[in-house]
C-alpha cells in the first residue's frame, strides 16, 4: 500500500524562492513558515506512530479477558499482562529518549519501529503469561521510543502560529488507532468467538507498523538539530524544502543552552532538575503521570467496567459479554474523537493552560459521576444514562484537555538540545502513572469496588490539576527560540490569550 508523493524528501530537488537581500535566519524561517506539502508529509510520518500506541492502547483491553481466560491468570497477573508494556513505554521514553538528542530524529525515527513489529509477532506466539509480559515490554519500548521523536521532531519544523493545532492533530491520531483497535477487535470475535483469537488480535498491529516503516525510509532530519550538530549546510537545504526560501544558519541558530551531557548522565538527563529547567520538567511530568493513572486505568478496563457497571447480563455468556462490552466501549471512543477535534479547533485560539485546567476539571466530576452512579437506588444497571454521561464526559474532556496538552508542552518549553530528553522524561512519567494505573486497577476492582475506585481516580485528577495551575507556563503564540531561552522560565505565564 502507498500513498503517491509521500516519500520523496529529496531536499535537493527543492525550487527556492529568490529572496531580496539577506535570507532569513534558520529559526525565524522556520517559525513563520507557511505549512508545505513537506510539512505534512512529515506530519503524518510522524503521526502514524502514534497511531499504534493507540491501537495497542486498545486491543490489550479486549484481549485481556480472553488471555485471562486461556492462561488462568491471577487478577495481579492481568494487571501486568496490561502494564508490561506501558513499563516498557516508560523505559523507552524516559531513557532512551534523549538518543534522539544525541543522534538525531531520523535516525531513530526510522528504526524503532521495528521493535514493535517483530515483538508484536512474540506476543502472538506466547506460551504462557510471562513470556507474554515480557514481550509486551519490549514492545513498549518502542511505543515509548516514538513519542518524545516524533513531538520533538514535528516542534522543531512547525510555524508558530499553528504549532499547537498539528502537534494535536498528530497526538488525535491515537484515537484513530484506538478506534482501529475497537474495529478489528469486534471483527475477530464475531468471525472467530474463541478464546484464542486474542493471539490475532496482538498480532494485526505488525501490518500498518510495516507500512509505516516503509514510508518512514527517506524522512529527513530536524533542521535545528542539525544546525546545533555541525552540518549547517545540510540544514540549509533541509529548511529550505520546508519553507520554500532561501535561509541562513546564524549563529543563533547554533547555539546551545545546555552542554550535552556524557556517559551515565546522557541517559538520567540530571540537567532537566537544574534550577532554571526544575519548572518546566514539574509542569509537563507530573501533570502528565497524574492524567495517565486515569487515563489507561479508566481506558484499558472500560470494556470490563461496562460489563460490571451495566451492560452484563444473568444469560450472558462469556464471550458473548466480550463483544457487548467491546461494542459499547467502541462507542463510547466517539467522545475521544470529538475531543480532539475540539482541541484541534481551540488550543492555538485558548491556549494550552486553559484547555489542561478545564479538562482536569471536567474528569474530575465525570469520574465522581460514574462512581455516583454504582451507589443510586437500583444500582449502576438502573441509571445507565448516567454511566453513558460520565463516559462522555471523561472521554471528550480527557483529549480536548491533558490527554492533548501534556503531548504538546514538553515538545515546546524545552530547548532543541534537550528537547527529546525533557519529553522523554515527561513522556515516561506519563507511562509510569499509566502502568501504576492499568496494575492497579484490576486489584483494586476487585478489593473495593467500582465506586471507590472511581472516586479515587477523581481525586488523583484534582490534584492534577491544582499542579498544572501552580506550575503553569503558556507557549501559544510564542517562538520556539523565545521559549529556550532560560530566561523564558521567569515569564510569567500567560494563561488567556492577550
Amino acid at each position: 500500500m502507498s500513498v503517491p508523493g509521500l516519500i520523496d524528501f529529496r531536499v535537493e530537488k527543492v525550487k527556492i524562492e529568490e529572496t531580496a537581500g539577506r535570507p532569513p535566519a534558520l529559526g525565524e524561517a522556520l517559525d513563520g513558515a507557511r505549512m508545505s506539502r513537506l510539512h505534512k508529509r512529515i506530519w503524518l510520518l510522524a503521526a502514524m506512530g502514534i497511531l499504534l500506541d493507540g491501537f495497542d492502547f486498545f486491543i490489550i483491553g479486549v484481549a485481556n479477558p480472553l488471555i485471562s481466560q486461556d492462561f488462568s491468570v491471577t487478577p495481579a497477573q492481568k494487571g501486568l499482562v496490561s502494564a508490561a508494556a506501558i513499563v516498557g513505554a516508560t523505559f523507552g521514553a524516559g531513557v532512551l529518549g534523549p538518543l534522539g538528542d544525541r543522534f538525531g530524529r531520523s535516525r531513530i525515527f526510522r528504526i524503532d519501529l521495528w521493535l514493535f513489529v517483530v515483538f508484536s509477532v512474540f506476543c502472538a506466539l506466547a506460551w504462557d503469561i510471562w513470556s507474554l509480559i515480557a514481550f509486551r515490554f519490549v514492545l513498549g519500548v518502542a511505543i515509548g521510543l516514538d513519542y518524545p521523536i516524533a513531538a520533538g521532531y514535528l516542534a522543531e519544523i512547525l510555524p508558530t502560529r499553528n504549532r499547537g493545532r498539528w502537534l494535536v492533530s498528530a497526538f488525535s491520531l491515537q484515537a484513530a488507532g484506538i478506534l482501529l483497535g475497537a474495529v478489528v477487535a469486534v471483527v475477530i470475535l464475531v468471525l472467530l468467538p474463541a478464546i484464542g483469537s486474542w493471539r490475532l488480535m496482538l498480532a494485526f498491529g505488525v501490518l500498518p507498523a510495516l507500512w509505516i516503516i516503509w514510508l518512514r525510509r527517506n524522512v529527513p532530519e530536524s533542521p535545528r538539530w542539525l544546525a546545533q550538530n555541525g552540518h549547517p549546510d545540510e540544514a540549509a537545504r533541509v529548511a529550505q524544502a520546508l519553507t520554500g526560501r532561501a535561509v541562513r544558519v546564524s549563529d543563533a541558530d547554533r547555539e546551545r543552552h545546555e552542554r550535552p551531557p556524557e556517559g551515565l548522565k546522557a541517559f538520567l538527563q540530571p540537567q532537566l532538575f537544574a534550577r532554571k529547567w526544575i519548572r518546566r520538567t514539574v509542569f509537563t511530568a507530573v501533570p502528565w503521570f497524574l492524567m495517565d493513572i486515569a487515563t489507561y486505568g479508566v481506558g484499558i478496563f472500560t470494556p470490563t467496567l461496562l460489563a460490571a457497571l451495566a451492560l452484563g447480563g444473568a444469560n450472558a455468556t462469556f464471550i458473548a459479554d466480550d463483544i457487548v462490552s467491546t461494542a459499547g466501549t467502541a462507542l463510547l471512543d466517539v467522545f475521544l474523537v470529538v475531543g480532539f477535534v475540539l482541541a484541534i479547533f481551540l488550543v492555538d485560539r485558548v491556549g494550552r493552560v486553559p484547555l489542561q485546567l478545564s479538562g482536569f476539571a471536567v474528569m474530575t466530576v465525570a469520574l465522581s459521576l460514574l462512581g455516583l452512579a454504582g451507589l443510586l437506588t437500583g444500582g449502576a444497571e438502573a441509571h445507565l444514562w448516567l454511566i453513558v454521561l460520565g463516559f462522555a464526559l471523561f472521554n471528550t474532556f480527557m483529549n480536548m484537555g491533558p490527554n492533548a496538552t501534556t503531548f504538546v508542552l514538553p515538545a515546546e518549553v524545552f530547548p532543541s538540545e534537550m528537547r527529546a530528553a525533557g519529553h522523554g522524561f515527561a513522556t515516561g512519567c506519563g507511562k509510569l502513572g499509566a502502568a501504576l494505573g492499568t496494575f492497579l486497577f484490576p486489584v483494586l476492582l476487585a478489593v473495593i469496588g467500582e465506586s471507590a475506585l472511581l472516586f479515587g481516580i477523581a481525586g488523583i485528577c484534582a490534584v492534577a490539576l491544582v499542579i498544572t495551575y501552580l506550575f503553569r507556563m503558556e507557549p501559544r503564540g510564542r517562538s520556539l527560540d523565545e521559549l529556550s531561552g532560560a530566561e523564558a522560565a521567569a515569564v510569567a505565564p500567560r494563561i488567556t490569550p492577550p
